[in-house]
């Protein structure tokens, strides 16, 4: 059974940083893309970035580029991570790891089948 639990959300001032895990069971991790998305109320879950099952290639959407890094470390129980810096409040969301069918996948959600229940970050002005 895949099981995904991310960690690492809470309250942080606008300008600070969080760093989000994602511990990951259940399945060989590394033949999988693995991606972050995020849902603020009232809104849709939107992609945030994912990462190739080896960790050679990631994407990320616009909004986050040159603020956050994703990051996997397969051998570990914490299999993906998401460095968020320069946080800005429209970050404010809860966030979403979860496990794509294949080794590359970006921001369709329908390519991912395993989500984690989610983290809440919240950024202040």
């Amino acid at each position: 059974q895949v099981q995904l639990v991310e960690s690492g959300g809470g309250l942080v001032q606008a300008g600070g940083s969080l760093r989000l895990s994602c511990a990951a069971s259940g399945r060989t991790f590394s033949n999988y893309a693995m991606g972050w998305f995020r849902q603020a109320p009232g809104r849709e879950r939107e992609f945030v970035a994912s990462i190739s099952g080896r960790g050679r290639f990631s994407t990320y959407v616009d909004s986050v580029k040159g603020r956050f890094t994703i990051s996997r470390d397969n051998a570990k129980n914490t299999v993906v991570d998401l460095q968020m810096n320069s946080l800005k409040p429209e970050d404010t969301a809860v966030y979403y790891c979860a496990s794509a069918i294949t080794n590359w996948a970006q921001g369709d959600k329908g390519a991912y089948d395993y989500w984690g229940q989610g983290t809440q970050v919240t950024v202040s002005s």
